[in-house]
């Protein structure tokens, strides 16, 4: 199981999908998998369908639109919630806050689409880390643990 949940959270797409279309090919072949994806998009396709059925009538509602406004507010506190957890675990030094800050800059100040930027990210990170290697500058790949100590530390000749 653990090897199946492996593979299919490898695999692109949800892993509850991919997860379904694995064990169905293993126990009835491509028409096993195709019933095992069916049967587990179905039920979210039929609640997902009623529901918007649902908001298309009650939508202009008073009490539903102060609802939504509430929701609203809880969203971007998880929003935030998961972006201050993400930027702890990616910040490390100050390189990749600096490439971090330079990424902000360029989505809020630029009409540069966001792959782009995430493009140009994936390569300041690379060069500053083959700029460091070359430099013999050694290289954290992870935050701090529990106890404080540094782990996984890249030593340059590992790096390029």
């Amino acid at each position: 199981m653990g090897n199946l949940i492996s593979v299919a959270g490898s695999a692109p797409g949800g892993v509850g999908v991919n997860a379904a279309a694995f064990i169905g090919y293993r126990l009835s072949g491509i028409s096993g998998a195709i019933l095992a994806v069916i049967g587990i998009t179905l039920p979210t396709l039929v609640i997902v369908s009623a529901l918007s059925l649902v908001y298309s009538h009650i939508h202009t509602l008073p009490k539903v639109m102060a609802a939504l406004k509430g929701i609203h507010a809880g969203i971007i506190a998880l929003i935030l919630i998961a972006a201050y957890r993400m930027a702890k675990a990616s910040f490390m030094d100050k390189t990749t806050v600096a490439i971090g800050i330079a990424s902000l800059g360029l989505l809020l100040a630029t009409s540069i689409h966001p792959i782009i930027i995430i493009a140009l990210g994936i390569a300041a990170g690379l060069l500053t880390g083959v700029i460091k290697s070359l430099m013999g500058i050694a290289m954290y790949k992870e935050k701090a643990n529990k106890t404080g100590a540094k782990t996984e530390l890249v030593f340059p000749e590992y790096y390029i």
